[in-house]
């Protein structure tokens, strides 16, 4: 389904004075291209989760506190067969590109709005040092489509599903972070032109969703783990809903971590995520996807004490967000 949204220019530009004279975050990050670089519609993603999903992945970080750069960006585009795999992510002088017909927009929990062409620093911290899933998975909808694309990214670190993202449909309260996440895409679409001033104003399409989360899930066993199928099931149901897009593409990403052969709660919450994926409520177009042989050794890492972050390790999260942008794929051709 289509949804059109039309900002003029002048309410942009009031907008954004009324913000500098109240004192409210203005938005930014890199800058805009002067005309929209792909096609309208926009093809909107939603990029959603707690703290995997908001990018821990290190890119240019070193000394004592990132293990002397093992495991960062640099470092692992150092390898030859790297550097040609993911040469889209340099540009001929060297520097990281950005890539202008894919948007990305992060609201940080301040207030803060990042949004910009697809590149670094689209996370928690400050500057262009860490990435996420995002990246690669923005390079991957970029190539597979000649429309513009747009990476809405809501993820907060330490939510559970079970409550802080509990969904309608599972009872009890409504979590805050779902509904935040609804608010946020709502937001953010009628925001195109505030946001991207190159849009075209020529409408855009809810295209896909993806969930990549599970760690305060797992550290609850007793109470948050056997309700974890029922939950997401409920999650993608209710998103459908209340977004107005019954058949929404959902890609679930494994819950990767450093707990790959790990019994109890971690694998029940594995097992969970590929259970929901084939419930007939959600249809079809819904994926799983694997993404624990991607945990490189700690010592290999950033961030040698972070498992529930992967270790901040940089190929971790690009392997990640290329096979998250890979069940995309397929679940676009599914019909």
């Amino acid at each position: 389904m289509t949804y059109h949204g039309h900002i003029t220019t002048a309410l942009a530009v009031a907008t954004f004075a009324l913000m500098l004279v109240a004192g409210l975050p203005v938005h930014a990050h890199q800058a805009h291209s002067p005309k929209q670089a792909g096609k309208s519609p926009v093809k909107v993603f939603i990029l959603a989760g707690q703290s995997n999903m908001q990018g821990q992945a290190v890119a240019d970080l070193d000394g004592k506190d990132y293990n002397e750069g093992r495991g960062t960006l640099v470092s692992f585009l150092r390898d030859p067969a790297a550097a040609a795999r993911f040469r889209h992510l340099r540009d001929a002088s060297g520097q990281w590109t950005l890539r202008q017909d894919v948007w990305v927009r992060y609201k940080l929990e301040d207030g803060r709005v990042k949004a910009g062409p697809l590149g670094l620093g689209f996370t928690a911290y400050d500057g262009r040092h860490h990435f996420g899933p995002e990246l690669q998975f923005g390079h991957r909808m970029g190539d597979l489509l000649p429309n513009q694309v747009l990476l809405i990214k809501t993820a907060w670190g330490g939510k559970s599903l079970y409550a802080d993202f509990r969904p309608p449909s599972s009872g009890g309260t409504v979590g805050p972070y779902y509904r935040k996440m609804i608010e946020e895409v709502r937001e953010a679409l009628a925001n195109l032109k505030t946001d991207f001033p190159s849009y075209d104003g020529r409408g855009y399409e809810l295209a896909g969703f993806v969930w990549y989360h599970g760690w305060n899930d797992g550290c609850d066993p007793q109470h948050a783990v056997p309700e974890y199928e029922q939950n997401l099931v409920n999650l993608i149901r209710d998103i459908r809903k209340d977004l107005k897009a019954p058949r929404l593409p959902v890609v679930i990403g494994e819950l990767t971590g450093a707990w790959v052969n790990a019994e109890g709660q971690w694998a029940a919450v594995r097992t969970a995520q590929r259970n929901a994926a084939l419930r007939p409520e959600v249809g079809k177009r819904v994926l799983f996807v694997e993404t624990h042989d991607f945990v490189r050794k700690p010592e290999d890492s950033p961030c040698p004490t972070h498992g529930h972050h992967e270790f901040a390790n940089a190929e971790t999260y690009l392997l990640v967000g290329d096979a998250l942008g890979e069940g995309m794929k397929r679940l676009l051709r599914t019909r």
